[in-house]
C-alpha cells in the first residue's frame, strides 16, 4: 500500500478521555475512531489487524474441526424468556420492538439462537458430536464503557458452541477448544494464563476457564501459584486453610459491650481499641433475591460476592441500604452477628477463630469476646472471601499465591443441558430414547484482543506489533521522495517484498523525515527499511522493533533479513 493513498490519520497527542495505553495508541496510530460512547469505527489499519486475528482464529478452530456459520444479531425476546435469561441478563441486554410491537434483543451472545437451530436440525446421536462457531458483532449496553475497545457497547467476538451425546464427548470438545485457545493466544504473542472462573449469567453444569492476558490495566484480578500451575480468577480463587492449633488457653470470656461512639470502620476500630484487623468480625448485610442475609468475615478480609451468590443460589445480591438495615434491627457500621435474626454466612476464618470483636447492632457500640458457635449460629460456614497475596496455594504444599491484573480475552464453559432442556434440543440415543443435547460454549473477544495486544506490545513511541498481527509486515520509508535514487530503490524494494507475499507499506508522502518516522513508530510495523543518502550505493537502513538500532545493509540483504524475520522460504 502506498501511504500517500492510505487513510492513516495519526495524532500527535491522545484525546484527554483516553485512559488506557491501548486506547491512546490505537487513536494516535489511526486505527480507530469513536462514534459514540463505547462505539468505534475500525479504520483500514484497525480492520487489517482484526482480519489477521480472525484468520488465526479460523485456522485454529478449523484445525479443531469446528465449522463456521453466521447467525442473526437480532434475536426474538421469547428465546431469552424461554431460557430464563431475559430478566437475569439485566440492563446490559439491548432491547427493542419492531413496528408490530414484537420484542427483540441485540445479541450479546447466541446460546439461545444456536440451541434453537440445533433443536430444529439435530435429531439423532449419529449427528453428534458437532462444534459450530461464528465471528460477529455483539452488543452490550455497558453502564460505563471505558478503556476504548476493552469495554465497549459494540464489539467483535468469536463465539463457538459444541454439542454432544455424552459427557465424554462433551469433555473432549472442551479440551480441544481449550487447546485451540492456547494456540490462538500464543500465535497472537500474548502472555496469558488460563484460570478457573465463575460461570456467572452463562450458567452450566461443568467447569469453566477464563483466558487472562496479563496487563496492569486489566479489570480482573487473578491468583497464581508460585510453584504449580494453579491459577484462578479472584471470584473463584481459594487459599489453603492454615493449620489451627489446639492450645490450653484460658477459658473463654462472656461477651462484653464496648462503647465506641462514631467508630464505624475497621480502621477506626483498630485505632480506638488497639487491636489488629484479624481480631475483628466484620458483618455485611445483603439483600439476596429480595431476602436479607448477613455475611461475616474477618476484619482483614474482603467479602467475595460471587462466592456468596453461588452459596445462596441467588441471581442478585446487593448491599443493604441504611433503611433496610434499620428494618432488620441494626445499623450499618455497627452490625454484628449476635442476636441478628437473619440467615448468617460465616467465613471459615471467622468460624475457626477463638473469639473476636463484632458490631452490637445498636449505635456507637461493639461487642468483645464474641465466640462463633456459642454466641451466634451460622446457616452456612464456608469460603466467602477474597484470597490475599502470600497465602498458601490450595493445590500444592510449596507454593504461595500471587495476585496479578488481567484482561479476560477468552472464556470456555461446560454448559451441560441448561439451554437444551429449556429450549427442547433433544436427540434419539442408540436405544431410541430422547435425551437432551450436552453443550459447551467458547468465546474470544476479537476486538478486545486488538486492544490487549497493544497493551502488551508498545513502547514510548508507539505500538510494536507481533509479526502475525501487524497491519503491514514491512514499512519502507524513503527519506525524501524528491530524491530520484531514494524513490527508485524504495519502489524496487516495495515491489520485491510484495512479490514474495509480504504486506508492505511504502511511505511515498512528501513529508519531513521526522513526521514519517513518528508516524512509523505509531503504526508499529515489525520491520522498517529506511532508504536514505546511501541509496546510490544500493544500501538501506534495516531495523526491527525487537532489537535496538539500525544496520546499513545492501537492499538485497534487507530482503533476505525480512524473509528470515518471518521464516519465509
Amino acid at each position: 500500500m502506498r501511504q500517500s493513498q492510505a487513510l492513516i490519520p495519526t495524532l500527535r497527542e491522545a484525546p484527554a478521555e483516553a485512559e488506557a495505553v491501548s486506547h491512546q495508541l490505537l487513536l494516535r496510530g489511526g486505527y480507530i475512531r469513536q462514534l459514540a460512547s463505547g462505539v468505534y469505527s475500525y479504520l483500514p489499519l484497525g480492520l487489517k489487524v482484526l482480519q489477521h486475528i480472525e484468520r488465526i482464529v479460523r485456522e485454529e478452530l478449523e484445525a479443531a474441526e469446528a465449522q463456521e456459520l453466521l447467525m442473526p444479531a437480532l434475536q426474538p425476546a421469547e428465546l431469552w424468556q424461554a431460557s430464563g435469561r431475559y430478566a437475569v441478563y439485566g440492563p446490559e441486554l439491548i432491547r427493542l420492538q419492531d413496528r408490530h410491537d414484537r420484542s427483540f434483543a441485540l445479541g450479546p451472545t447466541h446460546e439461545e439462537v444456536i440451541t434453537t437451530l440445533i433443536q430444529q436440525e439435530i435429531h439423532s446421536y449419529r449427528q453428534l458430536p458437532l462444534t459450530l462457531y461464528q465471528i460477529q458483532t455483539k452488543f452490550r449496553d455497558e453502564r460505563r464503557p471505558r478503556f476504548g475497545l476493552l469495554r465497549g457497547r459494540e464489539f467483535v467476538m468469536k463465539d463457538a458452541y459444541s454439542f454432544a451425546a455424552t459427557w465424554e464427548e462433551a469433555d473432549q470438545a472442551y479440551l480441544e477448544m481449550f487447546a485451540a485457545y492456547e494456540r490462538i493466544l500464543r500465535r497472537c504473542g500474548l502472555a496469558f494464563r488460563a484460570v478457573q472462573a465463575d460461570s456467572g449469567a452463562m450458567g452450566g453444569e461443568g467447569g469453566t476457564h477464563e483466558f487472562m492476558a496479563l496487563a496492569d490495566i486489566g479489570e480482573d484480578t487473578i491468583a497464581v501459584c508460585t510453584s504449580c500451575d494453579y491459577a484462578a480468577n479472584l471470584e473463584k480463587a481459594e487459599a489453603r486453610a492454615p493449620v489451627v492449633s489446639v492450645s490450653n488457653e484460658a477459658p473463654l470470656s462472656e461477651p462484653e459491650m464496648l462503647y465506641t461512639p462514631g467508630v464505624r470502620t475497621i480502621a477506626e476500630l483498630k485505632t480506638a481499641l488497639g487491636v489488629e484487623a484479624q481480631a475483628i468480625f466484620k458483618t455485611l448485610l445483603y439483600i439476596a433475591d429480595d431476602q436479607p442475609v448477613a455475611v461475616v468475615v474477618r476484619g482483614d478480609h474482603e467479602v467475595n460476592e460471587t462466592k456468596v451468590k453461588s452459596a445462596l443460589g441467588a441471581q442478585s445480591l446487593e448491599l443493604a441500604t441504611p433503611e433496610q438495615a434499620a428494618e432488620l434491627g441494626t445499623q450499618l457500621g455497627f452490625a454484628g452477628p449476635v442476636g441478628l435474626e437473619v440467615p448468617i454466612l460465616a467465613d471459615t476464618a471467622v468460624w475457626e477463630a477463638r473469639e473476636g470483636i463484632a458490631g452490637a447492632n445498636v449505635p456507637d457500640s461493639h461487642v468483645a469476646h464474641v465466640v462463633p458457635g456459642r454466641d451466634f449460629a451460622a446457616e452456612q460456614v464456608g469460603d466467602f472471601r477474597n484470597v490475599q497475596a502470600g497465602e498458601a496455594c490450595p493445590h500444592c504444599e510449596a507454593g504461595q499465591l500471587q495476585l496479578h491484573r488481567g484482561i479476560e480475552v477468552g472464556h470456555v464453559f461446560k454448559l451441560g443441558t441448561k439451554y437444551s432442556e429449556a429450549l427442547n434440543a433433544r436427540y434419539l440415543d442408540r436405544q431410541g430414547r430422547e435425551q437432551p443435547v450436552i453443550m459447551g460454549c467458547y468465546g474470544i473477544g476479537i476486538s478486545r484482543l486488538l486492544a490487549t495486544i497493544t497493551e502488551q506490545y508498545h513502547d514510548e513511541q508507539g505500538i510494536r506489533w507481533p509479526g502475525e498481527i501487524a497491519p503491514f509486515q514491512v514499512h519502507v520509508i524513503p527519506v525524501s521522495v524528491k530524491d530520484g535514487e531514494q524513490l527508485r530503490l524504495a519502489r524496487e524494494l516495495y515491489a520485491e517484498l510484495r512479490s514474495k507475499g509480504f504486506e508492505v507499506l511504502l511511505d511515498d508522502r512528501d513529508e519531513r523525515p521526522g513526521v514519517k518516522f513518528k508516524d512509523a513508530d505509531l503504526i508499529g510495523s515489525p520491520v522498517r527499511i529506511i532508504v536514505g543518502k546511501a541509496a546510490g550505493e544500493g544500501a538501506v537502513e534495516y531495523s526491527d522493533r525487537r532489537s535496538p538500532g539500525k544496520q546499513l545493509v545492501q537492499a538485497a540483504e534487507a530482503t533476505e533479513r525480512v524473509m528470515g524475520y518471518y521464516g519465509a522460504n
